[in-house]
């Protein structure tokens, strides 16, 4: 099985012992907490991720066929499903970031606890994950 999809299979499970919408909500955001903040000098234009309702940068590094994320959000929900995204995909071979659906996201209940912005804001966040990630297979990412 996919690594991301086992990962994702564990949230899902996380989530149900929470039950709860406004829990899990309240899960994302502790998993933010922890999430190491980007020096400030790596919050450019050039690492804004276009399309998210608060700002958040994201930055890549591919090594070994593996992308290696680093990102954050301004808003505790921003950081907490950062954590989320970079739990799931940074480290991960791109053969398995490419092979994985990420509509599969939405398999633990993200439509109903995100806001039709925010849902936007995850798509571009995935939209440049997975381009860099084709980058990284090209060998144009590192």
């Amino acid at each position: 099985m996919n690594p991301i999809k086992e990962r994702l299979l564990e949230y899902e499970e996380d989530f149900k012992l929470l039950g709860d919408d406004n829990a899990i909500v309240e899960y994302i955001i502790e998993l933010g907490k922890d999430n190491e903040a980007l020096p400030s000098e790596d919050k450019n234009d050039d690492t804004l991720v276009k399309g998210c309702s608060s700002k958040a940068w994201l930055i890549s590094e591919c090594k070994d066929n593996k992308l290696y994320i680093k990102a954050e959000g301004e808003s505790a929900l921003a950081k907490g499903m950062i954590a989320f995204l970079l739990d799931l995909y940074s480290g991960r071979d791109v053969d398995d970031i490419l092979e994985f659906d990420p509509k599969e996201l939405y398999s633990v209940g993200l439509d109903r606890l995100l806001s039709p912005v925010r849902q936007q804001g995850l798509e571009a966040f995935l939209g440049y994950l997975y381009r860099f990630a084709k980058e990284c297979k090209e060998g144009k990412n590192g």
